[in-house]
């Protein structure tokens, strides 16, 4: 599969340009997609817990410090005054 190149890319893309963008319409949603991002290192069998994976933001969601500074952890909306 030949994947074409943005016009903006010298080099190498790390990134495909026929993602499919998915709206964070909720709390629900918000919670499922972190969590499915977390539990990739666990699905591929790297580590038992996602907290677990060096490159991964779950350790900040479970109240510990990884490996960066300022990690802006994704905090739910309180929809109940909308």
């Amino acid at each position: 599969m030949k994947v074409e190149k943005s016009s903006n890319v010298k080099h190498y893309q790390f990134w495909r340009h026929n993602n499919k963008p998915i709206e964070l319409w909720s709390n629900k949603v918000i919670q499922q997609k972190i969590d499915y991002v977390h539990n990739n290192p666990v699905e591929a069998g790297l580590v038992y817990k996602p907290e677990d994976y060096v490159y991964s933001s779950a350790i900040d969601y479970a109240d510990q410090k990884g490996l960066l500074e300022n990690v802006v952890v994704f905090r739910m909306f309180d929809c109940g005054n909308i």
